[in-house]
């Protein structure tokens, strides 16, 4: 980094606090009291993101009759539902080239689906006044580097050729830069319908609270600490007391799973972001940005960048730091290394809005697999059901989750239980130290296609042989 930009980065986070902008917020809710003594019910859904609220409330909308409880081991959306960019996707499976890879057969199906749970969540976002600035505004996937203007161009192509194209449009340069000007855009992809932009935390309070209106019990601060059959249920042990349940739906994700052998299927990658104050608007002016599409670019590693309804711009990813032996520690959920890395890649992008000041910068766990997209399965002869390894694309993808969940508990054969991705698992993750071995290497050839016009090495080409991968 050059003196001057380094200098120009530092300034501006002089002033930043270290809390995600979305849960930096004075409407947040106060938290429900623990659990103490014993419960009971039909399921028990234990965590309280975007996975755990989805079940439940999905749970009280099958049957209403249900009883249902729910406990969080902190506060609802304190961890990564209330860290996230706000990108509320279609896509099931991180994207459609990963969905290409790995699922052709059925590619048209999960697409779909992704289409109409990302149409289900708008539709309960509007029936339940959850006022979390839900806006189908698209994204666009921007190309900074001329190898990847062409590789964007062929996968487009390709998408029109099979039908999947959607609403998504081609844009070069001049039509690029007349949506969202920045001097290092090449051209780009606009799905116009196919993601949502919203205050993450928001919405995962206004899950919590539609559940509560359907007369979910919830306890926070209460952490499940083991599951064990009892009679024809599940007893789970808690703190300061017990749940028995007939049923249990785990949305733990980066969380230790109780069913201990789902564990090497994930490991947890801190993310990063920042948020600016809010912009002028002179400022706005010069970037354009009318339409409030979220961007991102297509470097492998890349960034994520979005605006707030209040004039803000977001910008986070490129590092995805895997802390050795996969252990989670609050000591990671900040790194001013990468805070600073961030900052000089912003005003690279956004050279007009030098001297920007950012209010926010956090960081936080996501959960990722080897195949970049949940999976799912039963455990305890089909009383439990799990989903977890959504790597970052889980703002709209747990809702189908929490579906799958439920058929399984149900033991129900439906179009989403049919699905080769719900029936198979990935690849878990080896040991240590050969996880960080693997995960190092990895990330270093990543950087090094990038800087070498997207050409990717043997070690790459080997993943990429047997399905194999690391993303954040």
């Amino acid at each position: 980094m050059a003196p001057d930009a380094m200098r120009t980065a530092a300034r501006s986070l002089s002033e930043a606090k270290p809390v995600s902008y979305w849960l930096d917020d004075p409407g947040k809710p106060a938290a429900e009291p623990a659990l103490t003594g014993d419960e009971h019910c039909d399921l028990l859904v234990i965590g309280g993101g975007y996975s755990g609220l989805w079940t439940a409330l999905l749970a009280k909308e099958r049957d209403p009759a249900r009883d249902v409880v729910l406990i969080e081991g902190h506060e609802a959306g304190w961890a990564a539902s209330g860290r996230n960019g706000g990108f509320c996707a279609a896509s099931l499976t991180h994207g459609l080239a990963n969905g290409m890879a790995r699922w052709p057969d059925e590619l048209a199906k999960l697409e779909d689906l992704g289409a109409r749970n990302l149409d289900a969540i708008e539709e309960a976002v509007a029936r339940y006044g959850i006022d979390c600035d839900f806006e189908r505004s698209g994204e666009i996937d921007v190309a900074t580097e001329p190898h990847q203007v062409a590789e964007l161009r062929e996968f487009h192509a390709e998408a029109e050729r099979l039908g999947l194209a959607g609403r998504s449009t081609w844009l070069d340069a001049d039509a690029l830069r007349a949506e969202v000007d920045s001097p290092t855009f090449l051209g780009g992809i606009w799905d116009r319908d196919g993601v949502a932009m919203l205050n993450p935390a928001k919405l995962a309070w206004g899950l919590k609270r539609a559940c509560l209106e359907l007369g979910v019990r919830i306890y926070e601060n209460t952490r499940g600490l083991d599951l064990a059959g009892s009679g024809a249920g599940m007893a789970v042990r808690t703190p300061y007391g017990r749940v028995f349940a007939r049923r249990v739906a785990l949305g733990t994700n980066i969380f230790p799973s109780l069913v201990k052998r789902v564990r090497p299927l994930t490991v947890p990658v801190y993310d990063y972001a920042l948020m600016t104050e809010r912009l002028t608007e002179e400022q706005l002016a010069s970037i354009g940005w009318k339409n409030r599409q979220g961007l991102g670019d297509s470097a492998n590693q890349f960034h994520y960048f979005r605006i707030t309804p209040d004039r803000r711009i977001l910008w986070g990813g490129y590092d995805a730091i895997y802390p050795y032996g996969g252990k989670l520690d609050a000591e990671h959920d900040h790194r001013p290394e990468t805070y600073l890395k961030l900052a000089e890649h912003f005003f690279t992008c956004f050279p007009q809005l030098e001297g920007v000041k950012f209010s926010h910068v956090w960081g936080g766990a996501i959960d990722t697999c080897s195949r970049f997209s949940a999976f799912f399965g039963t455990a305890h002869a089909g009383k439990v059901a799990y989903a977890a390894g959504y790597t970052g694309l889980g703002v709209g993808a747990t809702r189908f989750g929490a579906d799958v969940m439920l058929d399984l508990l149900a033991g129900e054969k439906t179009e989403r239980t049919e699905l080769e991705m719900v029936r198979s698992k990935p690849m878990p993750f080896p040991p240590e130290p050969f996880a960080w071995t693997g995960i190092t290497m990895t990330k270093w050839s990543l950087a090094r296609a990038d800087r070498m016009g997207g050409r990717r090495n043997l070690w790459l080409k080997t993943l990429d042989r047997f399905g194999l991968g690391f993303d954040s």
